[in-house]
């Protein structure tokens, strides 16, 4: 394209890039084939309408044109050198020359055809000088049609007025012909290339260019005529002459101010709009992106650089990433081929302000490095953030000005690349947290909002996609035996196996602790429960945890979109492998989704999300079972059971319903009814004058609760009930489960004066150890070993073993599951303290358990003021 300032014809300018706002780069090679058929047409047009010109004209020749040619080449040479170019918007530049001088003093001296010699020597030299001739064509033309239609108007006005020599009047008219006719050849390469501007900007500009054009050419005119008559008054002439220089310079700079604050502008605006952008969207496959950008928003970026210095060539090398090498983005002239790994002195320059380089004063090294870019001075700045180089920035041979880069452009560049500077950091925190939103910060892999942004378009575009939930079960064991950062290297390392498994192109991510999700894109049912199975068993393969080796075990559930009506949505996959992961529990370790899967957790789904409404409606109530003492058979207490008739499912037992409420976090609600419950049981029979204890069961998650037994006190203080009345009963293995945050929990409700019983003794892992740290006042025999007496010696061993450890140590010993006289009898003659069962009572509500006590017990005197229940044979 033609290039800025490079149009030594034209008076007020519009030069460059194919004139007043030919000046962008493009890359389109429809607008490339587009411009060289317009060169063409301009420079056809230029040698026809010069031929008919210098046909119509006639040559006065005389023995002065061989130094007055010269010396016009000269003048409009230097004119041009001199030119003030202005950049008013993006690609727009309003160069102020004073090539209508030497024009308009060419009417007066020399035929047309010496004066359309001496521009396109001075012409097509300066933009060779410049080193843009790859574009001389469209600007030879272009001069030819500047020139040959000055002298057609000044030819018509002649005639016109009658005269047969130049009128001054003839001379003004065709000067300014020539920056119109170069305007309207510049509004035409706007059209050609596709660039837009507005009407009101065209007409601004031509206006400008017009004004400009008809001060010069007057003051050109005005010093001809007045020397030519007065030659004494030459000193004159070159004092309005410089006048006028020093008024355009002034002129020059405000604009230039202006128009450098609007570049300021809207290259940062320019950097900001894409890294929005790249917010907004993710990199697509074989897109050439830099920092998610299109490499073509950079080069725009460069370009509008570049138009703003008058520069050949603008180099930016940008790292968006840390670790990333840097990408070259130019704008300009083609940047030479440069050794990679080459020691560059401009590539390693510290600090980050702007270094100006020219070849004559450069050192060897930065000589050598121009040299390898093909340029003669440079203009160079790193682009740092706060830590580290984020890129560089370089400016090749300025075109504008024949002296080069100056102190404007110095200051210019460096302001832009501190503004550019400042917007690529902001890119990169953006990126960053866009990364970090995404990402699970341990593994590197998805977290679950990135895996649902990149699991949505598949769900979309397939029909066949699988959700595979991946759960190891021994990361809170882990945790509790070797601490977090063991458990953490654990799950890293699952991590590893599950990406290698599956291979690098499959989504993956970290849900919560050891839970994995991946996503399989055109997989059969029978294709993912394969990859389940493979990848459990690697999985399951011993973890080396420094010096340990840790079995762990995995589980797998999956979910396939393949048959389901409708649009399915990633948080509708997730909930249905979730639900085939929960169902692995009950045996296999792999399972695919059912619908009848859907059915028992909506079913727990409501049960949770019902439960407090169920206990204020009374559909939740408390049952009592009696206790009765060994021999002497008095009732000793009671054991509070919960029990729920649900208005849709009807009778809940406890082992449905706890365990959902318990995994909801809702077990605390539900011990403080019971506990409410059963104290204000208590407190009748004290009225009554009964001394009949109430024992709870209690949850591993209320002793996770310190404020748990403040509130117990409370209570206790509430319906005056001593607390020796009251048992809370844990079971075996959940003390065992955690003993360290048990015990002090454990401790002050002991010290509180409440009794505490171990409830399933027998079943778990219990730790003799940890049994005689533990401040507990019963053992209870499960009751699978109570039924199996009569039958499993075994059993009778075990309850016999049990019945002398706890009297050992000195605890009350109670046995469930009495069902059976025998088993009473066998119980009583080991020694057992409680027995509890079906063969003294089931669990009652409250008004059958007082009709119980009635009549099935005798009332007698104790050894103090209460009374006893005897239980009647």
């Amino acid at each position: 394209m033609p290039d800025s300032n490079a149009h030594a014809g034209a008076a007020s300018g519009a030069k460059g890039k194919g004139g007043a706002a030919a000046g962008a780069l493009t890359d389109s090679r429809t607008d490339e084939s587009r411009f060289r058929v317009y060169t063409f047409v301009v420079l056809t047009l230029g040698i026809v309408a010069a031929f008919a010109v210098g046909t119509w004209l006639p040559f006065d020749g005389s023995a002065k044109l061989w130094w007055i040619g010269p010396v016009l080449a000269l003048a409009f040479l230097l004119a041009e050198q001199l030119g003030i170019n202005v950049d008013v918007r993006s690609g727009i530049s309003w160069t102020i020359s004073f090539t209508e001088i030497p024009l308009v003093i060419g009417f007066f001296v020399a035929p047309f055809e010496v004066v359309l010699a001496a521009h396109l020597v001075a012409g097509i030299g300066t933009l060779l000088a410049r080193k843009v001739a790859g574009r001389v064509l469209y600007n030879a033309g272009a001069f030819l049609l500047e020139i040959t239609g000055a002298f057609a108007v000044a030819g018509l006005v002649t005639h016109a007025v009658g005269g047969s020599s130049m009128p001054w009047v003839a001379a003004l008219a065709g000067t300014l012909t020539a920056p119109l006719v170069s305007t309207l050849l510049a509004l035409a390469a706007v059209r050609v290339l596709r660039r837009r501007m507005r009407v009101s900007t065209a007409i601004r500009l031509t206006g400008r260019i017009l004004v400009v054009g008809f001060v010069n050419a007057s003051v050109g005119l005005s010093g001809y005529l007045v020397i030519s008559n007065t030659p004494q008054a030459w000193p004159l002439v070159l004092a309005v002459f410089l006048g006028l220089t020093a008024l355009y310079w002034a002129y020059s700079d405000l604009l230039r101010e202006q128009r450098d604050m609007e570049a300021l502008s809207d290259v940062s605006l320019m950097v900001a709009r894409s890294g929005q952008q790249a917010a907004a969207r993710p990199a697509s496959r074989g897109e050439d992106l830099v920092g998610g950008v299109d490499v073509r928003e950079w080069a725009t970026i460069a370009e509008r650089i570049k138009d703003q210095l008058a520069a050949g060539r603008v180099v930016l090398r940008l790292r968006l990433e840390a670790d990333d090498p840097m990408r070259v983005v130019v704008a300009g002239d083609d940047l030479p081929a440069i050794d990679p790994n080459a020691d560059d002195p401009l590539l390693r320059l510290p600090g980050a302000h702007v270094r100006h380089f020219r070849i004559t004063e450069a050192n060897p090294d930065v000589r050598a490095a121009l040299l390898d870019r093909g340029a003669q001075e440079a203009l160079v700045v790193p682009l740092r953030s706060a830590n580290q180089l984020l890129g560089i920035a370089e400016a090749h041979d300025r075109l504008s000005r024949w002296r080069g880069f100056g102190k404007y452009d110095v200051q210019l560049l460096g302001t832009m690349a501190s503004h550019l500077a400042t917007s690529l950091d902001n890119r990169r925190l953006l990126a960053t947290l866009r990364h970090d939103a995404y990402h699970d910060p341990l593994t590197g892999h998805l977290n679950r909002p990135g895996f649902q942004q990149v699991a949505k378009d598949p769900l979309r575009e397939s029909a066949e996609v699988v959700v595979l939930r991946i759960d190891l079960d021994v990361f809170s064991t882990v945790s509790d035996a070797l601490g977090y950062s063991w458990a953490d290297r654990m799950v890293i390392a699952a991590g590893r196996r599950i990406r290698d498994a599956l291979g690098p192109d499959v989504p993956l991510a970290r849900l919560e602790g050891a839970s994995f999700v991946a996503l399989l894109v055109d997989c059969t049912n029978d294709n993912a429960h394969l990859v389940a199975e493979r990848l459990r068993v690697q999985l399951s393969a011993p973890y080396p945890v420094d010096r340990l080796s840790v079995e762990a075990n995995a589980m797998i559930g999956y979910a396939s979109s393949s048959g389901e009506a409708g649009e399915v949505d990633v948080d509708g996959m997730l909930q249905r492998a979730d639900v085939a992961v929960r169902a692995t529990r009950g045996g296999d370790e792999v399972r695919g989704y059912v619908p009848s899967m859907g059915q028992i957790f909506l079913r727990r789904f409501q049960m949770v999300t019902q439960f407090r409404q169920s206990l204020e409606d009374g559909h939740v109530s408390v049952h009592y079972q009696p206790k009765i003492t060994l021999p002497n058979r008095q009732v000793a207490g009671v054991e509070a059971l919960v029990r729920w008739v649900h208005p849709e499912f009807g009778r809940l037992g406890p082992d449905e319903f706890v365990p959902a409420i318990e995994a909801a976090g809702l077990i605390g609600v539900l011990t403080s009814f019971v506990l409410e419950e059963s104290l204000r049981r208590v407190r009748k029979w004290l009225d009554e004058g009964l001394r009949i204890s109430a024992a709870v069961n209690l949850s591993v998650r209320n002793l996770g609760d310190e404020d748990f037994p403040a509130k117990v006190q409370r209570e206790l203080e509430r319906f005056g009930v001593p607390p020796e009345l009251l048992t809370f009963e844990l079971t075996e293995s959940g003390v065992m489960s955690d003993p360290q945050k048990a015990l002090p929990i454990l401790r002050e409700l002991h010290s509180l004066g409440i009794e505490l019983a171990v409830d399933d003794f027998g079943t778990g892992y219990s730790s003799l150890a940890y049994l005689c740290q533990l401040p507990v006042d019963q053992v209870k025999i499960d009751k699978s070993f109570v039924l199996g007496m009569g039958t499993d010696l075994g059993d009778l061993a075990v309850v016999r073993s049990i019945v002398e450890l706890g009297h050992s140590l000195g605890l009350t010993v109670v046995a469930e599951g009495v069902e059976e006289d025998v088993a009473r009898d066998q119980l009583e003659a080991m020694g057992c303290d409680v027995a509890q069962g079906y063969l003294i009572s089931r669990p009652l509500p409250e008004d059958r358990l007082e009709a119980w006590l009635q009549a099935r017990t005798a009332r007698s005197p104790g050894r103090h003021s209460e009374t006893v229940l005897t239980l009647l044979t």
